[in-house]
């Protein structure tokens, strides 16, 4: 088989789309589209279908869909490996996945200063949820992805190694001449009647979650297509949202956040595959942990105790509590 109609399989099911997939590709959508028609040939069924709103693999297409994406992943390091050779280069990239809001400040900064205290080292940040990190992370697409378990959550796969970072406190972002600007904590009924904005299904989910605990119904009434986006409804003052205490470091100047009272928390974590991990990996793992540690309130420091964390994450948790006190993560209360 063409390993080239494989790449164009993969990229139509990854955007949903012939036309998306034609113009990232340099394709017509029809020669998408015979591509497509020719490998359900060769397979004798149906590898996609089509809805309102595009094209989605259909089951058998779901499961080709995964071990294509493993093929050309290994096809591409194997490429890489030979021009290396080639070039007298034999360092392989460092592949780095996160989520929007972490590879909005965190993890580039984690990055630099694995870069300033070691040798040179090509690497590539892409941004993405945590369940499509995940995925590439198992596919051999990326070597290291830092996600969270925002709803709905995280796989337990063996295939990964998943670190715990820390927890992070959501907070509300406003315009910056918004009249709760400068004020705070509040309680999430004090903004009931407001109109939201959100971007994902997995911050709407804590949006929803957190004020249905308090009795009220929190309004998502505008949907952005992406972060950017998202804060771009905000500084013009057409809503306000709920976003992760980690951008605070990086917002824009037209905006501000204000805290909630017990706010919707959500854990972040490393994932690298078990087999054949890349040898810079450790080492940004270890940065990114330092970049944690000092971001604990100083009236939060207590540490998880030895009870009450997983085994597999006992030796990971030092010194890497983001949230506040008397919080639950997976099941588990941290102390007071």
């Amino acid at each position: 088989m063409d390993l080239t109609v494989w790449r164009t399989f993969v990229t139509v099911c990854r955007l949903g789309s012939l036309s998306a997939a034609a113009t990232e590709l340099g394709y017509t959508q029809s020669a998408v589209s015979r591509q497509i028609a020719g490998l359900e040939r060769q397979l004798g069924v149906p590898l996609v279908q089509r809805h309102a709103r595009g094209v989605r693999p259909t089951p058998v297409g779901e499961v080709f869909r995964h071990h294509a994406l493993a093929t050309l992943n290994d096809a591409d390091r194997a490429l890489r490996a030979v021009r290396d050779a080639r070039d007298g280069s034999l360092s392989r990239p460092l592949a780095v996945g996160a989520t929007p809001s972490l590879a909005a400040g965190i993890v580039p900064a984690a990055m630099r200063r694995l870069l300033d205290e070691a040798a040179p080292l090509q690497w590539s940040l892409v941004p993405g949820l945590s369940s499509q990190l995940h995925d590439r992370v198992i596919a051999g697409d990326l070597d290291i992805a830092v996600v969270t378990d925002a709803p709905p959550g995280l796989p337990d796969d063996p295939r990964v190694e998943r670190r715990f970072l820390g927890m992070d406190d959501m907070v509300v972002v406003l315009p910056i001449d918004h009249p709760l600007a400068g004020h705070g904590p509040v309680h999430i009924r004090t903004l009931a009647d407001r109109t939201w904005v959100e971007d994902n299904d997995g911050s709407a989910a804590l949006l929803r979650q957190h004020a249905a605990r308090a009795g009220v119904t929190a309004h998502i009434d505008l949907t952005a297509a992406d972060l950017p986006g998202k804060m771009a409804l905000v500084a013009t003052g057409h809503a306000i949202a709920l976003i992760p205490g980690v951008l605070t470091c990086s917002l824009r100047t037209d905006l501000t956040t204000l805290a909630l009272i017990d706010p919707p928390t959500r854990g972040i974590y490393t994932i690298t595959r078990r087999r054949d991990p890349h040898p810079s990996a450790a080492s940004l793992l270890d940065q990114l942990a330092t970049a944690f540690g000092p971001r604990r309130p100083t009236h939060a420091a207590r540490q998880p105790t030895e009870t009450n964390v997983d085994p597999a994450l006992r030796s990971n948790a030092q010194d890497l509590w983001i949230g506040s006190p008397g919080r639950t993560h997976e099941g588990r209360t941290f102390p007071k």
